[in-house]
């Protein structure tokens, strides 16, 4: 394969001159820029991206890691960092983890390697420790409230729409109430927050609470064995799409499903007119971009906000 020696061989100029009639920076005369794209014509030379980034100390490349893209959280947020970075001529690689530490460790190694730019985990199961400790090799960007975690973070401030939704709930009367979240209170900070926040309104756990719960057939499924509890006077799902599947699997066991509030601000809840809690994700995907392409240590909250519809 043929490099800049090779045509200022050929074209009988040094690979400075041939460098910079390549990147269009400094001055190169008619005849000479004539004679070395004629070469590089000749030769089909293309400069070698790979090199260049090397030369450069950057790729264009930002890493985007996510478990899986079955959730809005997930999906919205890498459309508003996909948007972000395609402003910004940068490149998104999307890094499926499935929350295998093991494998979020071999993407932090490729950091490392300088195969990206910057890291954003939309969510993670490697402790924060570790992502403060890679941003040595680049910049490393969160989706969650790092508390006081030295870690570049773009996140929902979702327990003030959390604390809003559940005295609401209290003033309405409701008392025997299920929750639905996406995983257990020991793996995920989002369900630790929910819960903790439901304690502290109502002064005692949830009535129900069902887990591993990200899509609509996840809500259609679980409204099974929800249906078995007759007490329940309301439903506070993690998603409208969620919720909606929750109203399907009642309505075809030929129940009456208790009140629901959905998450999201998806389409599925506007059309049933769902209560839900809008938490602004593109708005937090184009911030974490933001940080990744600066490289800014600096925690970004986003105000969720409860939508009551009638």
């Amino acid at each position: 394969m043929a490099n800049i020696r090779d045509i200022a061989r050929l074209a009988g100029y040094s690979p400075a001159t041939v460098s910079r009639t390549l990147n269009h920076s400094g001055y190169v005369s008619a005849t000479a820029a004539a004679k070395i794209q004629a070469v590089i014509a000749q030769l089909d030379y293309v400069p070698n991206d790979i090199a260049r980034d090397l030369s450069q100390g950057r790729t264009a490349n930002v890493g985007v890691v996510v478990p899986h893209l079955n959730a809005p959280f997930f999906t919205e947020i890498v459309n508003g960092i996909s948007s972000a970075a395609f402003a910004a001529d940068y490149n998104v690689v999307l890094l499926q983890s499935k929350y295998d530490a093991a494998l979020e460790r071999t993407y932090l190694t490729q950091l490392h390697r300088k195969a990206f730019d910057a890291l954003i985990f939309t969510s993670r199961a490697i402790p924060l420790t570790e992502l403060v400790a890679a941003q040595q090799y680049g910049a490393v960007v969160c989706c969650e409230n790092p508390g006081t975690k030295p870690l570049a973070a773009a996140y929902s401030q979702r327990e003030t729409a959390y604390l809003q939704a559940f005295r609401w709930l209290k003033g309405q009367g409701y008392q025997h109430i299920a929750l639905t979240l996406s995983r257990d209170a020991t793996l995920s900070a989002t369900s630790r927050a929910t819960l903790a926040t439901f304690k502290r309104v109502f002064g005692c756990a949830p009535a129900v609470v069902e887990t591993d719960v990200t899509t609509y057939q996840d809500g259609y499924r679980v409204a099974t064995d929800l249906a078995k509890n007759t007490d329940l006077d309301y439903i506070f799902s993690n998603g409208d799409d969620i919720a909606t599947g929750i109203r399907q699997g009642y309505l075809d066991q030929h129940r009456t499903a208790p009140a629901l509030m959905g998450q999201e601000n998806q389409v599925s809840g506007q059309l049933l007119g769902l209560p839900t809690i809008d938490h602004h994700f593109r708005q937090i995907g184009a911030a974490a971009f933001d940080l990744a392409a600066t490289g800014r240590v600096a925690s970004v909250p986003v105000t969720a906000d409860l939508l009551l519809r009638r």
